[in-house]
C-alpha cells in the first residue's frame, strides 16, 4: 500500500513532542522499513525539510509572499489568524496548521476522494520546480493550491515547512543517519562514509534498503554529483594552530573569495558553490581554464574564487556575488568583473578518490595536474615567527588571513573539525542569519535598514537573535535587502517586520556580552554586516553554542562582573 503523506507528517508530530534521540531514531527507523524502495529517498528528503534530493539542482523557487497569498485564498478567513498564531508559536508550520482547522479544508480534501502519498507529493513538488518562464508564477500557484487543498491540517503544516525549508524538528541529519542505520540493519560507520561521499541520506537510505551494506559500501564519488565539503574551525592566532597541529603545519591564504568544487569529465566542466548549487554558466572563463589545463579525463578538485580589479588586486566579495548571480550577458559581466581561480585541494582524479590520503599528498598531486591554474600560496612550517610573517603578508595583500591544514589530515566531506583552521585575526565575525528588519529613519524611512542577527541552535534548529545593526550596507544593497525581505515576510509589528531565516550575512563585532534582552543571554557589542553570504545557506550558519564558546573564551583574558 502506498505510504501516505499524512503517516509522515504525524512521525514529525511524534519527533518534535520528544527529545530523547533514541526515541527519535526508533520511530524514523520505523517508518523507513514500512516504505516501498521508490518512496525511500522522497520520504527522507522531505522529513529533513527538502523538496528534493540534496544534490539535485532542482528548486520550488516558492517565496513566503506566494506561498502566503494562496493560502489566504484557500483558507477563506481572516489571516489575523495566522499572524496571532505565528506570534504565539514562531513557527510557519505550526501557523499554518493553526489556519487549517479554523477552515473546511479538511472537508473539501475529503470531498475529492483523494489522499496524499509521499510519491504524489514528491510529483507535485517536481511539477512546481519544472514551471519557469512566463507565466510560471500562476502555474505554481495552482500546483501549491491543489496539493494544499487535498492537505489536512497536519500535512499542510510539514508541507508549508517543505516549501520554505525550514523543518526544524529535532529530526536532523545526524540522527537520520543513525535511523537509516537501525531500519536497514547497517553498521553506522557505512551509513556515514556512503552520506559522506555521496552527499545525500536519503540515496544512501534507498540503497541500503534495496541493497543492504555490501553495496552501501562500495559506493564512491560521482563526477558531477557534488559532494560535501570539509570545514574549518577558527583560531585566534598562528601559535594556536600550530600547537593544535602538533607544532607543524601548512598555511595557506585565505582568499575574500567564495569556495568552488570543479568536476570535470573529458570536456564537460561543472563549477558548485559553497551551496552544491551550479554556478558553471555565470563562470565561463573558469570552465576555460579548467578544460585547458587539468588534462585528467576525470578529476573533482576543490579552490577559491576572488574578484579582482585591472591590477589584479582582489576587490570586495559582494562584486564577486554580483558574477555568481548572473545568467544572462555573462561575457559583458566578465569583463567588468574578471575573476581569478585558485585551486587548494583534489579529490579525485581518473575515477580513484584521493580523500583518504594525507593532506600534502593530495596537495602535491594537485600541483601536478593543475596545468598553469595557481594553487593557493602555502608554506610548511613549524616556526612562530615565520607563520606571522605570512600572515602579515596575506592580511597585507587584501586578503583575510590564513588557512591552517594538518600535515597528515585526510579531506572528510561534510565535517568540521580542528584538522582545517581558519585564522582570522583583525576583527572577530560570525555568519549569522536575518529573523526580523526594522524600517529606517530620514532618508531610510521607506527601507528595512535595521536587522536582528541570529545564530543557530545546533540541537533544535531554532534560529536565537544575539544582536542588531543597521550598519555595513551600502544604499544598493538595502534597497535590494528590503525587497529579499519583503518575499519573506511572514508577520508586521508596527515599524518592523518578522521573516522566514533565509539570508545569512557575515558580522563583525567587538566583543559578546551579556545580555538579558535577547533569550540567549547574550548580545554582540558593536556588529555591523561584513558581507552578504548568498553562498551560504541557514544551516551554515554559525551556531549559538559557538557563540556562546567565544563569549566564555573572553574571560581567559579580562575578568567577569560577580554577576556573571
Amino acid at each position: 500500500m502506498p505510504a501516505l503523506f499524512k503517516s509522515l507528517a504525524e512521525l514529525l508530530e511524534k519527533v518534535e513532542a520528544t527529545k530523547k534521540r533514541l526515541e527519535i531514531t526508533g520511530m524514523a527507523a520505523a517508518f523507513l522499513r514500512r516504505l516501498d524502495p521508490a518512496e525511500v529517498e522522497p520520504a527522507v528528503s522531505m522529513i529533513l525539510g527538502r523538496a528534493f534530493p540534496k544534490w539535485s539542482q532542482k528548486t520550488l523557487d516558492v517565496s513566503w509572499a506566494t506561498l502566503s497569498g494562496v493560502l489566504q485564498r484557500i483558507a477563506g478567513i481572516d489571516w489575523g489568524v495566522f499572524r496571532e498564531a505565528f506570534a504565539g508559536t514562531g513557527d510557519v508550520g505550526a501557523a499554518v496548521k493553526v489556519v487549517f482547522e479554523k477552515t473546511n479544508l479538511k472537508k473539501q480534501a475529503l470531498l475529492l476522494e483523494k489522499t496524499l502519498t509521499v510519491t504524489e507529493v514528491r510529483r507535485l513538488l517536481q511539477s512546481i520546480a519544472a514551471s519557469t518562464g512566463s507565466g510560471s508564477r500562476e502555474k505554481k500557484e495552482r500546483l501549491i493550491a491543489a496539493i494544499l487543498s487535498q492537505a489536512s491540517p497536519v500535512e499542510a503544516k510539514y508541507l508549508a515547512k517543505i516549501f520554505v525549508g525550514e523543518m526544524r524538528t529535532g529530526l536532523h541529519e545526524g540522527l537520520m543517519e543513525q535511523a537509516v542505520a537501525k531500519a536497514f540493519d547497517v553498521p553506522l560507520a557505512t551509513v556515514q562514509n556512503a552520506s559522506m561521499v555521496m552527499g545525500d541520506i536519503g540515496e544512501v537510505a534507498a540503497i541500503a534498503k534495496t541493497e543492504g551494506k555490501t553495496r552501501l559500501s562500495q559506493r564512491g564519488f560521482q563526477v558531477f554529483r557534488p559532494l560535501k565539503l570539509m570545514l574549518a574551525q577558527t583560531v585566534d592566532t598562528v601559535s594556536d594552530a600550530l600547537a593544535e597541529h602538533g607544532g607543524k603545519t601548512a598555511l595557506e591564504y585565505k582568499y575574500d573569495g567564495a569556495r568552488v568544487q570543479i568536476h570535470k569529465r573529458g570536456d564537460e566542466v561543472r563549477i558548485f558553490s559553497r551551496r552544491l548549487t551550479d554556478v558553471t554558466r555565470s563562470l565561463p572563463e573558469v570552465v576555460e581554464a579548467v578544460k585547458t589545463n587539468i588534462k585528467a579525463a576525470e578529476a573533482i578538485v576543490e579552490g577559491e574564487i576572488i574578484a579582482v580589479d585591472d591590477n589584479g588586486q582582489p576587490i570586495p566579495f559582494q562584486h564577486l556575488m554580483r558574477r555568481f548571480k548572473r545568467v544572462h550577458d555573462v561575457r559583458c559581466m566578465s569583463e567588468k568583473i574578471p575573476v581569478r581561480l585558485y585551486l587548494f585541494d583534489a579529490l579525485l582524479l581518473e575515477g580513484k578518490s584521493l580523500i583518504s590520503l594525507p593532506y600534502l599528498q593530495r596537495r602535491k598531486v594537485l600541483a601536478e595536474n593543475a596545468g598553469e591554474i595557481p594553487l593557493t600560496v602555502q608554506i610548511v612550517t613549524d616556526k612562530k615567527d615565520r607563520a606571522e610573517t605570512v600572515l602579515n603578508e596575506a592580511m597585507g595583500a587584501g586578503h583575510e588571513g590564513l588557512m591552517a591544514k594538518k600535515l597528515d589530515s585526510p579531506y572528510t566531506p561534510g565535517t568540521r573539525g580542528k584538522r582545517w583552521l581558519k585564522i582570522k585575526p583583525v576583527l572577530e565575525t560570525l555568519d549569522l542569519v536575518i529573523t526580523a528588519a526594522e524600517y529606517g529613519y530620514g532618508r531610510r524611512h521607506s527601507w528595512l535598514s535595521d536587522y536582528y542577527l541570529a545564530a543557530r541552535d545546533a540541537v533544535t534548529g531554532e534560529f536565537l537573535n544575539v544582536g542588531k545593526t543597521f550598519k555595513g550596507l551600502t544604499d544598493a544593497e538595502i534597497i535590494e535587502m528590503t525587497q529579499r525581505l519583503k518575499e519573506l515576510t511572514v508577520r508586521e509589528e508596527g515599524n518592523k517586520v518578522v521573516a522566514i531565516p533565509k539570508i545569512v550575512v557575515e558580522v563583525a563585532y567587538n566583543e559578546i556580552q551579556k545580555s538579558p534582552k535577547y533569550k540567549c543571554g547574550m548580545a554582540l557589542r558593536f556588529a555591523r554586516i561584513s558581507h552578504i553570504r548568498d553562498d551560504k545557506s541557514p544551516e551554515d550558519a554559525d551556531t549559538i553554542e559557538k557563540v556562546r564558546e567565544i563569549f566564555e573564551r573572553q574571560f581567559a583574558k579580562k575578568g567577569r562582573y560577580k554577576t556573571d
